[in-house]
């Protein structure tokens, strides 16, 4: 590529941040690391109706908890700022006139109730409206006026807005990095509003423009765009100038059933489609991944997987892995379907990954949280339960027992671990604990193990109650850790009290 590659992310502040939006940020941050180029964040909030206060600080918080901040953006500025549209409103009018001047564009005096009446004729005869090649030379526009007319409306600030003029009987050839070559005719096309009554341009316009003097060489976007690729390739055409690379992305599906992903699908199903989670202007709050627990790398790794395949069976991949493998020409044409316990796979294996001292400082919140002050390693707790958990929550589902003696013993497992003779079993294993010198996991198992073998009892005659009284339930690390863990004092107090319980 003979360019710096430039590519942009441009969300617009109306909400949270769906995880297909991610996504997008984050193949465009993978490409553009992959060559070298810069990673733009533009915050286009021309539509000022849908502006959500806080949805912009969101959008930046969210990709610098995912690790792929940008380079460019609201806070960093570059040489290509303002980046947020509204504070680029002074620019777009200019380009539109432009536009106007080459015969590219022209004013429009329809008023909405004119628009109206229109549709409802065509509707009428089972027609739809559009307003282009073939009939805006009957409709209220430049194009049919004399310069004198139209000036003395201009002078006078009749509303108006300002039309692309797209041509008729042309079949556009586009072509698209991840879809390949498409074919538009353009006589099917309307001719879009570039520019609107309150002074704002319209999205297409701006994206045009600002994609320009910013100097993007890539557009990757996703798919619900592919239907502006026409116009947008025609604006470049306009204006004389080279038109950028595009790239539409595929949707991110249902995990059951048909359609795009949507909250809807996480609230049903009880999982996050946003990174963070938002508390909405109207009081409603919805869960994010950061909240549920989830690890940043963990989230990346899946939506990096959900539509591009790196071409091998590897699928666990880091940040800098990523950007090593990543190719656009390996994302697919056709949608992802999204997988609840794929992403729980990818948190179960990052979660393997981290340091003890990571899952040390998670435990000990949580013991804070509860009002317990811990008398065990907690470094030899986290060692026992990392390979069974998913979250930092997991350690106290699966390792309460350790800092808590259960107030109650499992109803099912008890009926079936307890027999005539489980008393004097304990008691005979209370005995064994308690003569025991050398007090590790393995000198505890071989007395006990050697006991239960010469007494030709069976295993799960002894196993089944004494984890029982240890836990509470049938979970938890090998019996003889814990005993190792808990102490010869403690062990043997929480067996007598299920002694009693049984007897």
């Amino acid at each position: 590529m003979s360019k710096r590659v430039r590519v942009r992310f441009a969300p617009s502040p109306t909400g949270p941040l769906h995880i297909g939006g991610v996504r997008t940020a984050l193949y465009n941050y993978l490409f553009a690391k992959k060559n070298g180029g810069d990673f733009i964040l533009r915050i286009e909030d021309t539509d000022q109706n849908r502006y959500v206060e806080g949805a912009e600080e969101y959008i930046i918080e969210a990709l610098n908890w995912l690790e792929i901040p940008y380079d460019e953006g609201p806070g960093k500025e570059g040489d290509c700022g303002p980046y947020r549209q509204s504070e680029r409103k002074s620019i777009y009018k200019d380009y539109a006139e432009k536009l106007i001047d080459s015969g590219n564009a022209y004013y429009a005096f329809d008023t909405p109730d004119e628009l109206a009446q229109l549709r409802e004729e065509y509707e009428s005869k089972g027609e739809t409206f559009i307003y282009n090649w073939h009939n805006r030379d009957r409709l209220n526009n430049s194009l049919n006026m004399d310069a004198d007319i139209l000036a003395a409306k201009l002078e006078n600030g009749d509303p108006y807005i300002i039309r692309f003029k797209s041509p008729a009987n042309e079949v556009l050839e586009l072509e698209d990095m991840i879809r390949g070559n498409i074919k538009v005719d353009t006589s099917t096309l309307d001719d879009k509003v570039l520019f609107k009554s309150d002074g704002m341009p319209t999205y297409h316009l701006a994206n045009i423009v600002d994609d320009r003097t910013m100097h993007i060489t890539h557009v990757i976007r996703g798919e619900e765009w592919l239907p502006s690729l026409a116009l947008h390739v025609m604006l470049y055409r306009a204006f004389g100038w080279e038109a950028p690379q595009f790239a539409h992305l595929p949707l991110i599906m249902k995990p059951v059933g048909k359609g795009k992903l949507s909250k809807r699908d996480g609230d049903k199903m009880g999982f996050p489609v946003f990174p963070l989670e938002w508390h909405a202007p109207n009081g409603e709050i919805s869960s994010g991944y950061r909240e549920s627990g989830y690890l940043p790398e963990a989230v990346i790794n899946m939506l990096a997987l959900l539509g591009w395949n790196p071409g091998t069976e590897q699928e666990l991949f880091d940040l800098e892995d990523l950007v090593q493998a990543f190719d656009i020409n390996r994302v697919h044409k056709s949608g992802a379907k999204f997988n609840p316990e794929k992403t729980d796979w990818f948190q179960h294996q990052y979660m393997q990954k981290k340091e003890d001292s990571y899952l040390v400082s998670a435990l000990q919140e949580l013991l804070k949280e509860k009002g317990i002050e811990a008398n065990i390693s907690l470094e030899k707790v986290v060692g026992l339960l990392k390979e069974r958990i998913t979250f930092t929550r997991d350690l106290w589902e699966q390792g309460d027992f350790f800092f808590e003696a259960p107030a109650s013993f499992d109803e099912k497992a008890q009926k079936k671990a307890v027999k005539e003779d489980t008393s004097e079993i304990l008691q005979n294993i209370i005995d064994k604990i308690q003569a025991q010198n050398e007090w590790n996991s393995t000198a505890l198992s071989d007395n006990i193990k050697g006991w239960v073998k010469e007494s030709k009892i069976g295993f799960g005659r002894v196993m089944m109650p004494l984890r029982l009284s240890l836990v509470g339930e049938m979970k938890g690390p090998d019996v003889f850790d814990i005993i190792e863990l808990l102490g010869k004092e403690e062990s043997i107090n929480r067996i007598k009290k299920f002694i009693e319980q049984i007897a």
